[in-house]
C-alpha cells in the first residue's frame, strides 16, 4: 500500500509515479487522509521534477474521479466548449457562446471569476441585473436542450473535480503554481469532467497573459491538447496575442456592453476576428461545416441567442448596465502614433479601480474599469483622450494612474507600430 511520505520522496528523487501511487494520493487528499502539508510538498517536488505525459494524464484522470462527471451525449445537437487561459479585455466567451449555439451546437460553458489583473467571465455577466451564475445540473441541461437557447455560461459545481479545487487553493499559497503539468491538469480535469464533446483552447501569450513567451504557451497548449486526446476528448488550441488588451474595454459592465456591440454586428475588429476564429474552430470540432458564423452575427440570430441565454439565467438583457460614479480621462501629451499599450498595465489599473479582486471572495465593482479610446497604430493629437478610468472610489485613481505609468507610449509617425497576427499558432 502506498503512503504519502514515500510518494513525496519518489517524486523528489526524480522517479516516475505509478498509476496506483497517483490514484492513492489524490483519493487520500480528497478524503482528508493526505494532509495539506503533504500535498504541498508533493506539489513542490512536481514543480522541480515535473510529470511526464503518462503521469499527467493519470493525475488528471484521478482529479476527475474525485467528483462527478457530466454527460451531454443524449442532447440532439453536438456539444463543444472553449477555455481561455485569461487575459485583459478578454470578453470573447460572451459573444462566442450564443454565436456557436446559433450555428447549431450546444455550448456548456463553465467559467470562473477573476483574480488579480485578469477579469472573470462570471464577474462580467453578474453586472447584468438579475443574472445568476449558479445553476444545478437539471437547469443547465434544460437550457442546453432548448432549441431557442443551446448555450449556458455558469459556475462549476462543487462536485466537479473537487480535488483540483483544493489543490489549486494550496498551490496559490505555497509557490507551486508554475508547473505546466499541474496547470494543464487543473484546466483539463474540469473541462473533461464537464462532459463536452469537443474543446477549443485559447492560450494567451504576452505581457498581459500568464504565459509571457510563445515557447511557454506552446508547451502548455501541447500538454492540454495531449490530455484531451488521452481522455478521448477532441481538443485543439490556438495561441493568441495578449501584449495589448483585447478590444477597447477592460472591466465588467464595460466588457458586457462591448460584447453586445459585437453581437449587434459592430464592436472592435480584434474582438470580432477572434470570436469568429474560435467559433469556426468550435464548429469544426463539433462536426458542423456548412455554416459561417459571420452570417449568424449579421442576421441577428446570435443576438437572439444571447438575449434568451441571459433571460434563462434570470437576467434582463434589456436592462441598463451599471456605470461607475466617477471617471477620469488621461490625454495625449504629444502628437503622434500610439506605439504601445501594455496589457498588464491596463489590467492592473482596472483591478485597482475595483474591477478585480486580490483574493477569492472579495467583491468587485460592476462599473469599474478602463476604456481605451486608442489602440497601437492609432494617430493622436495633443489633448486627445487615450484612456478613461471608471470607478466608484475616486481614491483609486492615483493607484490606477501609477499602474499605467510607462504602460503606453506615443511616438512620431515614422515609428508607427508593426502589428503582428492575433493568432500566433495552432496546436492539434
Amino acid at each position: 500500500m502506498p503512503d504519502a511520505a514515500s510518494i513525496i520522496a519518489a517524486k523528489r528523487d526524480g522517479h516516475v509515479l505509478s498509476d496506483q501511487q497517483i490514484d492513492w494520493v489524490i483519493d487520500g487528499f480528497t478524503k482528508g487522509t493526505v494532509a495539506d502539508e503533504q500535498m504541498s510538498a508533493l506539489a513542490m517536488a512536481i514543480v522541480f521534477r515535473g510529470l511526464n505525459r503518462a503521469e499527467t494524464s493519470r493525475w488528471t484522470t484521478a482529479m476527475i474521479a474525485s467528483g462527478t462527471r457530466m454527460n451531454f451525449t443524449d442532447l440532439p445537437r453536438p456539444s463543444v466548449d472553449k477555455h481561455s487561459t485569461g487575459g485583459v479585455g478578454d470578453k470573447i466567451t460572451l459573444p462566442l457562446a450564443p454565436l456557436v449555439a446559433a450555428c447549431g451546437a450546444v455550448v456548456p460553458q463553465l467559467s470562473g471569476r477573476g483574480l488579480g489583473h485578469t477579469g472573470g467571465t462570471l464577474d462580467k455577466l453578474e453586472s447584468i441585473p438579475g443574472w445568476q451564475a449558479d445553476l444545478d445540473g437539471d437547469s443547465m441541461r434544460r437550457i442546453l436542450a432548448d432549441p431557442a437557447i443551446g448555450a449556458v455560461v455558469c459556475a462549476a459545481g462543487a462536485d466537479l473535480a473537487p480535488a483540483d479545487k483544493r489543490l489549486y487553493a494550496l498551490r496559490d499559497v505555497t509557490g507551486t503554481v508554475e508547473s505546466v503539468a499541474l496547470i494543464a491538469s487543473s484546466i483539463m480535469s474540469k473541462k473533461i469532467a464537464e462532459g463536452t464533446g469537443a474543446l477549443v483552447l485559447d492560450v494567451k501569450v504576452g505581457a498581459g497573459a500568464f504565459m509571457k513567451s510563445i515557447d511557454d504557451a506552446r508547451e502548455l497548449a501541447t500538454a492540454m491538447v495531449e490530455l484531451g486526446h488521452d481522455a478521448g476528448l477532441p481538443t485543439v488550441a490556438l495561441l493568441t496575442a495578449m501584449d495589448t488588451p483585447l478590444g477597447r474595454t477592460a472591466g465588467n459592465a464595460l466588457e458586457v456592453a462591448e460584447s453586445v456591440e459585437v453581437l449587434a454586428g459592430g464592436g472592435p475588429t480584434d474582438v470580432v476576428d477572434l470570436t469568429l476564429a474560435l467559433a469556426r474552430e468550435m464548429l469544426a470540432a463539433a462536426g458542423i461545416h456548412d455554416i459561417d458564423p459571420a452570417d449568424r452575427l449579421a442576421d441577428g440570430s446570435a443576438m437572439d441567442r444571447w438575449r434568451a441565454m441571459i433571460a434563462a439565467q434570470g437576467g434582463d438583457p434589456t436592462a441598463s448596465l451599471p456605470t461607475a460614479q466617477h471617471c477620469e480621462t488621461l490625454t495625449a501629451r504629444s502628437s503622434g502614433v500610439l506605439t504601445r499599450l501594455d496589457a498588464m498595465a491596463v489590467g492592473l489599473a482596472a483591478w485597482r479601480l475595483g474591477a478585480g479582486r486580490a483574493r477569492q471572495g472579495d467583491p468587485v465593482q460592476a462599473g469599474a474599469g478602463v476604456e481605451m479610446h486608442a489602440k497601437p497604430g492609432d494617430r493622436l493629437t495633443v489633448g486627445q483622450p487615450v484612456l478613461t478610468l471608471h470607478t466608484d472610489t475616486p481614491a483609486a485613481f492615483a493607484d490606477a494612474t501609477a499602474a499605467l505609468d510607462g504602460g503606453w507610449a506615443i511616438g512620431p509617425d515614422v515609428v508607427a507600430s508593426q502589428h503582428g497576427s492575433l493568432i500566433l499558432d495552432r496546436i492539434c
